[in-house]
């Protein structure tokens, strides 16, 4: 099988972006993000679709984003919630959170939404203590806290829930030996954590930048 996909010219990645028309909001989401000098990082398009397709699926009614950007993730977790289905969004920067909340406005999900503002692991800690619980978390932040996140994910789950990383592979430096910077190492110990840690169900997924899923047993 990968003899036959090196003789292939156009990356399985691009195939499926080739497969799918653009999205005109989420184009707009990206286009605004890059006009303000944001840093452009938001999941890729068919992650995208499959963060819909599983909070769809898997009937989540609250879900937990950590990171929010320019709102790009948070459409697509909306866009798989019920009528009664709420989205908090944790996100460090208030004008991220501004910016995030008015494009999921736009798009028909601003009050289904609600943001707090600040470093992710204190509103984790916050709402640890109000005995908050959650179906489905999408972990996209700064990486460097990837395995802090990842326990309070599973500290704060509903049996059954269902949590998202996106980029493990940091683009190739995680699977870099030569490569041990702070976020490498931290993206390193999240992953294996994810692999190995009694209390999930996973697997990762090794398109684009890499997608980690479990099922918090």
């Amino acid at each position: 099988m990968k003899e036959e996909l090196s003789e292939v010219n156009i990356h399985p990645d691009d195939y499926v972006n080739d497969l799918y028309k653009e999205d005109p909001l989420l184009a707009e989401v990206i286009q605004t993000i890059k006009e303000k000098g944001m840093p452009e990082v938001s999941v890729a398009p068919a992650y995208g679709r499959l963060l819909t397709f599983l909070v769809q699926t898997s009937g989540a009614k609250k879900v937990l984003e950590i990171g929010a950007l320019g709102g790009y993730s948070g459409i697509c977790l909306s866009r798989g919630m019920s009528e009664d289905g709420k989205l908090t969004s944790l996100e460090l920067k208030e004008e991220y959170a501004a910016l995030a909340h008015a494009h999921l406005t736009k798009a028909g999900y601003g009050e289904k939404v609600e943001y707090k503002i600040g470093p992710a692991a204190d509103s984790l800690e916050e709402l640890k203590k109000e005995g908050e619980k959650f179906d489905f978390f999408f972990i996209d932040a700064d990486k460097e806290n990837y395995p802090v996140y990842l326990e309070y994910a599973i500290q704060l789950a509903n049996p059954g829930a269902i949590i998202a990383g996106d980029n493990c592979f940091l683009r190739g430096r995680t699977l870099n030996t030569e490569k041990n910077g702070p976020s490498v190492k931290a993206v390193r110990k999240f992953n294996e954590s994810i692999a190995t840690d009694e209390r999930l169900m996973s697997t990762m997924l090794p398109a684009y930048d890499g997608l980690a899923l479990a099922i918090v047993k």
